[in-house]
Parts: structure tokens; C-alpha cells; sequence
């Protein structure tokens, strides 16, 4: 198939610059995560429940402000700012994990974490989308993840040599995360313009959901339902360790995933403006259950590998995808808003997804919780074809 003019012309530099803050930023979070769950076990000494409730409510805190982020940032001029003070907020509070002692104080960092992470997350979209030509939205999300997910590799990677080869203890290892975090403000500010938009919406259009229209609302539904399936990646690492993966390979495990999203998301997000967003995020989500069945049935570390490299082709397939379809469905002057709902809907879920994840873990085992959210992606995936239109 020959690429179209869209597919040649090269991308805007706010998108390449974007993607560099959130490249720099997912660096500091990622030299945390993969170790964070193993710090909450051994260090802390959190149950599997403890850390789902740490997890779930961190990203609850997050969708709340995602909506609200979004809504605020169609009725001002500049969304730069805002994005700005997301940013920063994270950065700042994401090393303090390196100081405690007790699992609320993590969960008092996490969730000031993602409360930066909440106020910039929509702006930060529907800034994506004013920078972008519509029909290369779905390789600009694609490549934003990609350099996001790109970050999700070298953070793990800096994690694993300091940890593992430069012997310095956990703690240290999150108080170094502080460094591309201040980077990746630098960079937001000195690099990334504001571009022209369609003007606020009205006043008085604030309390009517309905501009948004069905096929946004159904969307959003189907995807809260996948979501209800889709917990904490913390979860897959636990699994990766009951399978035998030893505590210094699993920095290198998770780094192993980033590298496959990074690869995969920009050709999933033009495989997106080429074929559609729905057939591309419905093969995603098979492939999503598909995996959550291998690791329910997996008995050796070497599928532990395996099915993260396949876990990594899912989100390559849909986050670029994903967030090109809300982009297509919402009118211009309410993307922000569109975006708030989405990100709230896959936040809001991410609470009883790993509170009821955890909990099936603890009574009933790994493959049990393994496969409940492989039923879920299912009913999603039956879900998109049959509520959500072609566009």
C-alpha cells in the first residue's frame, strides 16, 4: 500500500516536542514503577490487596482531575500553562517514594504523582490534537506514545544499572528520578508553543453533555468496561516473579515491553489513519485477552518473556488509536472536555479493577484474576462492534 502525502509529511514540532517531555518524564516514573511494587512487598511489607489499593486509588485521584483539567482547559485561551504545572507537581513529588517507611506515605507520594499527572493529561491531548492534521492524528498519538513508551525503556534500564550493577539501594535509585523530571519541565517550557485553536466553548454550554454526541458517550462506555478488566501493570510483574523471574531482571523485563511499545506505536497509530481506528483497537483488545490467558496458564519464566513482548504489540496497536478515535468523535471546541471523560473513564475503572484484581489474587490465585480480565477485554471487543460506528 503506498503511504499518502499525509503519512510523508513530517509531524509538527509540537507533537516531537511533546513527546520528548513525556519521553523525559516516563524516564523518572520508570526508573520507580518497575521496582515499586517489589519495594511495597519486601521493604513495605504490603499484601497484593495493599498495593492494588494503593495503585487503584493513586489513579482514581488522577481521572477525577482529568475531567476536571479538561473541562477547564476549553473555557481558557492558553492550555500550556496548565500542562506546565502537571509537569511539575510530578516531578517534585515522584522521588519523596525514596523516603518512606510505611505504605500511606507511598500512597500520599503516588497520589500526588498523579494528581500532576491528572491536571495535565487532557490538556496535554487535545493540545496533541490542536497541533496535528486530522489525517495524521493517529500517527502523531502513535508517535507521542511511542517516545513516551521510549522513556518506559530507558528509565528501567538506568534503574537496573544503578540497582544491579552500581549497587546503589532502592531508595537512592528513586531520589535519582528527580533529574529527567526537572528535564522534562525545562523542555515543556522552552519548546513547546501554543497553537492557534477553535475559541472556548460557551458558558452556557457547560452543564450539556450532549455536543459530545452517542457515539462518544457509547465509546467511552465500552472502554470503561475493558478497562474494569485492565489492572495495575504492577500486577504482570508480581505474575513475572511468581513465574521465577529473578527481582534484578525485572527492571530489564519491563524494559523489554516499553521496547516493543515503542516500536509498535507509531505504525499502530497510521495503521489507524489508514484502516480505521475500531478494527485496529478491537485486534488490540484481542490480542490483550489472549495474553491475560497466557499468563494465567504460564508455569516458566521464559513465558513470562514471551508475553510481555506480546503485551507490548497491544498497546502499540491501541493507545495511539484509542485517543485518535476520541479526537475523531468530539467537536473541536470540546476536546478537552472529551478527553477529560475519557481519561476519566479509564482512571475511574482502574480503582475496582485493581482492588477486585487484587483481592481474586489473594483468595483465589494469579490465573483466576488473570482470567476474569480476559473475559472483560472480550465483552469490550463484542461491545465496540456492535455499539460503536464506523467513521
Amino acid at each position: 500500500m503506498v503511504p499518502s502525502m499525509a503519512e510523508q509529511r513530517p509531524l509538527p514540532r509540537n507533537v516531537k516536542a511533546l513527546g520528548v517531555v513525556s519521553m523525559l518524564a516516563d524516564v523518572a516514573s520508570e526508573m520507580i514503577y518497575p521496582l515499586l511494587p517489589l519495594f511495597l512487598s519486601t521493604v513495605i511489607g504490603a499484601s497484593a490487596t495493599a498495593i492494588g489499593a494503593i495503585e487503584g486509588l493513586a489513579e482514581s485521584t488522577s481521572s477525577l482531575l482529568k475531567l476536571a483539567s479538561g473541562w477547564w482547559t476549553d473555557r481558557v485561551q492558553r492550555r500550556k500553562p496548565i500542562v506546565i504545572a502537571g509537569y511539575a507537581i510530578s516531578a517534585l513529588a515522584r522521588p519523596l517514594v525514596g523516603i518512606a517507611t510505611a505504605a500511606w506515605h507511598v500512597l500520599g507520594v503516588r497520589m500526588t504523582d498523579r494528581t500532576g499527572k491528572g491536571i495535565r493529561t487532557s490538556p496535554r491531548d487535545a493540545l496533541l490534537a490542536d497541533s496535528a492534521d486530522p489525517t495524521q492524528r493517529g500517527r502523531a498519538y502513535g508517535f507521542h506514545r511511542a517516545l513516551d513508551n521510549a522513556g518506559a525503556v530507558v528509565g528501567p534500564l538506568i534503574a537496573w544499572f544503578l540497582y544491579e550493577l552500581m549497587h546503589v539501594e532502592m531508595r537512592s535509585v528513586f531520589l535519582w528520578s528527580a533529574v529527567p523530571g526537572v528535564l522534562s519541565v525545562v523542555v515543556l517550557i522552552w519548546f513547546v508553543r501554543e497553537p492557534p485553536r477553535v475559541a472556548p466553548v460557551a458558558k452556557a454550554r457547560d452543564s450539556s453533555l450532549e455536543p459530545l454526541g452517542a457515539p462518544f458517550w457509547k465509546y467511552i462506555s465500552v472502554l470503561f468496561v475493558f478497562t474494569l478488566g485492565a489492572s495495575s501493570d504492577a500486577f504482570v510483574l508480581l505474575r513475572a516473579r511468581e513465574l521465577g523471574v529473578g527481582v534484578a531482571a525485572i527492571p530489564l523485563l519491563y524494559a523489554l515491553l516499553n521496547v516493543v511499545k515503542t516500536l509498535s506505536s507509531t505504525p499502530g497509530g497510521a495503521l489507524s489513519d489508514r484502516l480505521g481506528r475500531r478494527p485496529v483497537i478491537i485486534a488490540g483488545w484481542a490480542l490483550y485477552a489472549l495474553v491475560y490467558l497466557g499468563f494465567a496458564g504460564a508455569n516458566a519464566a521464559w513465558q513470562a518473556w514471551a508475553l510481555f513482548v506480546a503485551y507490548g504489540f497491544f498497546f502499540g496497536l491501541t493507545e495511539g488509536a484509542e485517543k485518535a478515535l476520541v479526537a475523531d468523535l468530539a467537536p473541536a471546541g470540546r476536546r478537552g472536555t472529551a478527553f477529560g471523560w475519557y481519561n476519566f473513564a479509564v482512571g475511574i475503572a482502574a480503582l475496582p479493577a485493581s482492588l477486585v484484581f487484587g483481592y481474586v489474587w489473594d483468595r483465589f490465585g494469579s490465573a483466576t484474576a488473570f482470567g476474569i480480565g480476559a473475559g472483560l477485554a472480550g465483552v469490550a471487543a463484542v461491545g465496540l462492534v456492535a455499539l460503536v460506528p464506523r467513521r
